[in-house]
């Protein structure tokens, strides 16, 4: 028989394609390939009826000029183009080129004696990307620049390029800073935090403290020396006057302040007016309790304590409960679980062992106060509708390629059953085969007939239109609801949390990094510090951390931070750095 022109719609074009009626449905996938460079397994081809590989085309009935529709999409469209930059291999990068590719080892900080506390502690700031951009751009007063030597040959900036940046910087603590992590960002080898150590030191004389046995410094409070730094930087960090963004005077308060609402009551005197007060705070503690066993209860009883003071209504000391409940919460938040308390019979600071259990995520909606709860609720329920409906689309997406699998295995196989598949599914063939061998009785050749009529729109799940659907259709509509989905969250946002855009407008926090102790007693053992990995341009994380041990830096599991709740001696949390989950981006909608 003579080849037959046909017309192939496909994607709005249409496509002039000659067919032999001898040939088979494979044979024509192959000549759209050709046309297309959508892959035969990709394909979906309707001549009235869908097309398989093994079907004859003299079966199809085709005429001259008769329009057949393709559906389908190419595995990855490879777009030729001249590279914008030169590729630049690996062995003729330097060593700052190298330590800045995404998913580079970063560096670690070698241990001089006692000063795993300060290690621990900066690896863990450093992963406040704001904190890093605020630094690079922040430049000392005259006052605090002056204090360095003055007979120096050198400006701060030289010294700060060979690692020595806090000998240009006298006493000023935040330049040191900057010029550390300048230092660390273009290495991937571990060194000792020298000038840094030095003027913190010379700034805070407490950590210059010696060692008992003579030998070099005393071991430090990791805790004490985050206050410190925290201090210093809301002291430095300030914006010039009239500049100052949103109201907020410095970077501490703009990015990492949070507001309490304080309401003091007389227990012994109820009939005692009540106090309400305002309180700024850079941190939360989680107090540790007898049976206290997770993180909202160590917070619970940070935020309702007791306290004695002079009541005037009675004219004596007397018991007064405060309450705080949270009016701002800061997009970054370090929590401090209260591990160490002074014991008068040794004379030493002593640690709470017991297990606190902590989340990845946590929500800090309850301790509100009723105005932000209001507005903060709406937003988290929303963000977990959005979550919801993005991990029921994964799940549609396994199961139709687990689908797709199977349908494949079958045709292969025939529809035998292999000895090699589970004992499950060769239960499920064997019936099936048993039902293809027919009914037992006219009731079941009636019930099959009712069963195939209602199945036969719905087979492969769902109708004959939803079963030809494309992967870029399905795709779509699965974009579309997730979009939809996520402009609703925005909707639910109170103008009020859009004005605060360095706030928490969602009352969720995500886990970011971690310090931890090693040890019976703040004034020995070990810290470390976990940190998660960012997620590279344009990806998504793998939710890995980097566990900074001093200089030696690895790679670790998520599980590995469900480890860290205490329990003994072994690594405990002590302070643990969330940041709050952001709102969604929607992409950018084409004109």
């Amino acid at each position: 028989m003579a080849d037959i022109p046909i017309k192939v719609k496909h994607q709005g074009k249409v496509y002039d394609v000659e067919v032999n009626t001898n040939s088979t449905g494979e044979e024509l996938k192959m000549q759209l390939y050709s046309l297309t460079n959508v892959e035969p397994e990709n394909q979906k081809v309707l001549a009235k009826k869908l097309v398989k590989d093994d079907m004859p085309l003299s079966s199809l009935g085709l005429k001259p000029g008769q329009v057949i529709t393709l559906m389908g999409t190419p595995s990855a469209d490879v777009v030729m183009e001249i590279p914008k930059e030169k590729m630049k291999f690996t062995e003729d990068m330097t060593e700052a080129e190298l330590a800045q590719q995404h998913g580079a080892t970063p560096a670690g900080l070698q241990n001089t004696g006692n000063t795993c506390y300060a290690n621990a502690t900066l690896q863990t700031l450093r992963s406040i990307p704001e904190l890093q951009q605020e630094l690079m751009n922040y430049k000392p007063s005259a006052s605090s620049s002056s204090a360095g030597p003055s007979s120096s040959m050198f400006t701060p900036d030289q010294l700060a390029q060979v690692g020595i940046g806090g000998l240009g910087g006298g006493s000023d603590l935040t330049s040191a800073l900057r010029d550390l992590y300048r230092q660390m960002g273009d290495t991937q080898q571990g060194f000792p935090p020298i000038m840094f150590l030095t003027t913190l030191r010379q700034k805070f004389p407490q950590f210059a403290e010696k060692a008992k046995s003579g030998h070099g410094y005393a071991q430090q409070d990791a805790e004490e020396v985050w206050s410190q730094l925290i201090q210093e930087l809301h002291t430095s960090l300030k914006a010039p006057a009239g500049q100052e963004s949103d109201g907020f005077k410095t970077f501490i308060d703009k990015y990492m302040g949070g507001r309490l609402e304080v309401t003091t009551t007389c227990d012994e005197a109820p009939e005692e007016e009540s106090t309400t007060n305002s309180e700024e705070f850079h941190d939360l503690k989680c107090n540790i309790k007898g049976d206290t066993n997770h993180l909202s209860e160590g917070l619970r009883i940070a935020l309702n304590e007791q306290i004695e003071k002079n009541s005037p209504t009675l004219g004596r000391n007397a018991t007064y409960t405060r309450q705080s409940r949270i009016s701002r919460l800061p997009k970054h938040l370090p929590i401090h679980l209260i591990r160490f308390f002074w014991r008068k019979d040794t004379q030493k600071k002593a640690k709470i062992l017991r297990k606190v259990t902590f989340q990845h995520e946590i929500d800090l909606t309850e301790f509100c106060t009723d105005e932000l709860r209001k507005k903060l609720v709406p937003v988290r329920d929303r963000i977990r509708e959005v979550r919801k409906e993005e991990e029921d689309v994964e799940r549609a997406k396994k199961r139709q390629k687990r689908m797709r699998k199977e349908a494949a295995d079958e045709e292969a196989t025939g529809g035998k059953v292999r000895a090699d598949e589970p004992m499950q599914k060769r239960k499920e063939k064997e019936e099936r085969e048993l039902k293809a061998k027919g009914p037992d009785s006219e009731a079941d050749l009636a019930k099959d007939k009712e069963v195939a009529s209602k199945g036969k729109d719905t087979a492969m799940g769902g109708t004959e239109e939803e079963k030809f659907k494309t992967d870029e259709e399905i795709e779509k509509e699965r974009a579309e609801s997730i979009l939809a989905a996520k402009k609703g969250l925005l909707a639910a946002v109170h103008p009020d949390l859009k004005k605060d855009s360095t706030a928490n407008q969602t009352g969720l926090y995500e886990l970011r990094a971690v310090v931890t102790h090693q040890g019976s007693s703040a004034d020995s053992g070990h810290y470390t510090a976990y940190v998660k990995k960012t997620a590279p341009p344009g990806g998504s994380e793998d939710g890995k951390w980097w566990w900074f041990n001093d200089d030696k830096v690895q790679e670790v599991e998520s599980e590995k931070i469900e480890t860290l709740a205490g329990g003994g001696e072994t690594h405990s949390a002590l302070i643990l750095l969330y940041r709050a989950v952001e709102l969604p981006v929607l992409p950018e909608e084409k004109a």
